[in-house]
């Protein structure tokens, strides 16, 4: 683990460290579209856009990584969807990722959110207590792998009244 890392809001300065970050993050990922670092971009500029859930690793005085989370519908509920979150090559595999999901997950539910989904490694995101998405009633709007389509609920029974085809904003889709 990487103790030394600093996780803290995004700020503007810290835009083009980012872009590149999640960029090089995905470079050369098995199972990406490769287009991760223009999605953070576009998703700050939409309505799901929550600055305080665009979260910064940084260390030795330098982003190392990034995880942005942002609202989605499902039903008449309103949830998180973390997408994406990255970290430098060098640093994979530290804990710096599991600082960011984890600081995310602390802010938002402060913030009174119920849970989050994620598209991702079946493998990776179980550890943070994410579950297949269908135990929930919760559907993705395209089709996947049950085992990669997975929510978390920041307490229990958070998404007993929560159910149906998750609704991402447009800029996912751009």
């Amino acid at each position: 683990m990487c103790t030394q890392i600093t996780i803290r809001q995004e700020c503007p300065a810290d835009i083009d460290y980012v872009y590149t970050v999640v960029k090089t993050a995905f470079e050369t990922a098995e199972f990406s579209d490769h287009d991760e670092h223009n999605l953070v971009n576009r998703l700050r500029t939409s309505d799901a856009y929550i600055p305080t859930l665009s979260l910064v690793a940084e260390w030795d005085n330098q982003i190392v990584g990034h995880v942005l989370f942002t609202e989605i519908m499902v039903g008449d509920g309103i949830l998180l969807a973390l997408a994406p979150v990255a970290v430098i090559p060098e640093m994979q595999g530290k804990g710096v990722g599991s600082k960011l999901i984890l600081e995310g997950h602390r802010l938002a539910k402060k913030m009174g959110y119920l849970g989050c989904v994620v598209l991702g490694h079946h493998k990776y995101y179980p550890r943070f207590g994410y579950q297949k998405a269908s135990v929930f009633s919760i559907v993705a709007p395209f089709e996947v792998s049950d085992e990669c389509f997975m929510a978390i609920a920041f307490e229990d029974n958070a998404l007993r009244t929560i159910s149906g085809v998750v609704e991402y904003a447009k800029e996912f889709f751009e």
